[in-house]
């Protein structure tokens, strides 16, 4: 028996990096730092649906910062690389 991998659909869980793998992408290729919260809003940003945060902040009116364009870039391209996107 004979199986081809090549034209095998990936499962969700096998077609998803973790943060850490996505971090160490971006700090291999790019040489750059990125946070969790970075990577979920760019995840966000692509339609990418993540699980409830429960470390919320405590207002609703908290202000967080935004990823910056280079970084946003250096998270897309490791998405791509992990076909997340």
């Amino acid at each position: 028996m004979e199986v081809n991998f090549d034209e095998m659909d990936l499962t969700a869980a096998e077609n998803k990096a973790t943060y850490e793998e996505i971090k160490g992408y971006v700090k291999e290729k790019m040489g750059l730092h990125v946070s969790n919260l970075y990577i979920a809003q760019v995840k966000r940003k692509c339609g990418i649906i993540e699980r409830e945060n429960y470390n919320k902040a405590k207002s609703e009116d908290a202000i967080q910062p935004k990823c910056p364009p280079e970084k946003e870039e250096a998270i897309m391209a490791a998405l791509k690389h992990f076909r997340m996107v």
